[in-house]
């Protein structure tokens, strides 16, 4: 009689194997998961990614060594959280802090921007031969959209280095906006192009296209045919409206700031409002500061603090910070010591700090913490993929999930990441 693992597939072996790895055979740590299905009540409808490109120093943001040299004379300041402390540098933020949830013991082996950056939004490392989605298109994939003409997937002012909907079909990829300022490009009919005429020729790409897919069996075909659709569909709704940040009164545009990333954090509340279910917005700023530390983060933290601010504040006072996960990531930390050389930080992924705000996570917490220089976790290890599995947690989203490449290979949304469910309140 054959065993029973002889009886099972490889696929069906490494399934099992997953969903067991998961689930429940694994003893968890402190406020880890306990089993596949044993979450929160979940309170986030939408997520908030703000992803400062570059690798932002956790020392000079918010994990400071007050006294230490390593501070290189900056300051620590209070904040509204008892007995949690920022750089100096953020002063706006500090007045928000009872709304976050600081991780200061995030951890990674990846000390290249590349790698750092695919890790933080797949929860894998990047290999040569599969090409993974995007946590933003999991929680697209197996949440769908709360508002049916709007992309559920928006990415504002993001790098090509955003591995987008990876070897999920292509309409899961986000919905690129360059110019958050500039409403959703190309929406508008040519003038040339009558309402009749646009009529016709979506009807007969429709045609065309659903002949295609019949003939061709193939899911990008389908997924490119389903764009096009969508894109129609929005291009006659009253929900473009949304993409139009000029709509907002100019208090609240200057809350948020003139430059890229206030007016896309800006366009993200929008978004949020009519019901979009991931946004994220990346920095216009390069945080990658080699060189003339102090004076990098003296010119660019005055527009990332003010901004950051404004998106809690504003949430907060619309009644929206309850259902919205806001989320700050970055690919690594910054080394400790300042170059004698360059007067600049290393890339430094051995710690540093992430935070989260609003969908249900505590507001004022610290989990984990850095040794007294900032070089090494102290308490309670946090990767990437457990961070990303506790942003799936709080949406409500089964983290022991499986999905199959086109090869057949099982994957799970964070990987084996084990949500902090610490972080909850």
């Amino acid at each position: 009689m054959k065993s029973t693992l002889t009886d099972l597939s490889r696929r069906a072996f490494v399934e099992r194997f997953v969903k067991t790895f998961l689930g429940v055979s694994l003893l968890p740590g402190p406020g880890r998961l306990r089993a596949a299905g044993s979450s929160p009540h979940p309170r986030a409808k939408s997520v908030i990614f703000l992803y400062l490109r570059g690798g932002l120093s956790h020392i000079d943001t918010f994990d400071p060594k007050p006294g230490r040299p390593e501070m290189g004379g900056v300051r620590a300041i209070g904040t509204s959280a008892d007995g949690v402390q920022v750089s100096e540098w953020f002063p706006r933020m500090a007045r928000q802090m009872h709304h976050v949830s600081l991780v200061r013991s995030m951890t990674s082996t990846q000390g290249i921007h590349e790698l750092g950056t695919y890790t933080a939004h797949t929860s894998h490392f990047l290999t040569p031969t599969i090409r993974h989605p995007a946590l933003s298109s999991w929680v697209v994939k197996l949440l769908g959209s709360e508002n049916r003409l709007l992309p559920a997937n928006v990415l504002i002012n993001g790098s090509p280095q955003h591995p987008g909907s990876g070897y999920f079909p292509a309409h899961l990829a986000p919905l690129p906006i360059v110019d958050p300022g500039a409403g959703l490009q190309n929406a508008a009919l040519p003038r040339t192009v009558s309402e009749e005429d646009f009529a016709r020729r979506t009807a007969l790409a429709r045609a065309i296209g659903s002949h295609f897919v019949q003939q061709t069996p193939h899911r990008d075909a389908a997924a490119y045919l389903k764009v096009q659709q969508e894109a129609a569909a929005l291009m006659r709704s009253e929900d473009l409206k949304v993409f139009d940040i000029s709509r907002e009164d100019e208090r609240t545009r200057d809350a948020y700031g003139p430059h890229t990333f206030g007016k896309g954090c800006l366009l993200a509340r929008r978004l949020v409002e009519a019901g979009v279910r991931f946004i994220e917005v990346e920095d216009d700023q390069n945080w990658d500061t080699h060189n003339d530390q102090l004076r990098a983060m003296r010119i660019m933290t005055p527009s990332a603090d003010q901004t950051m601010a404004a998106l809690l504040e504003d949430l907060h006072q619309r009644g929206l910070l309850a259902s919205t996960l806001v989320v700050m990531a970055t690919e690594f930390g910054r080394t400790p010591q300042i170059s004698t050389v360059t007067a600049g930080r290393g890339h430094h992924p051995g710690v540093f700090t992430w935070w989260a705000a609003g969908g249900g996570v505590k507001g004022g917490y610290v989990h984990g913490q850095s040794d007294a220089i900032g070089e090494h976790v102290a308490a309670d290890p946090v990767t990437m993929p457990d961070f990303n599995a506790t942003v799936a947690l709080a949406l409500g989203m089964d983290v022991a999930h499986l999905e199959h490449s086109p090869s057949g290979r099982p994957f799970t949304v964070a990987d084996q990441g084990r949500p902090v469910t610490a972080l909850f309140a």
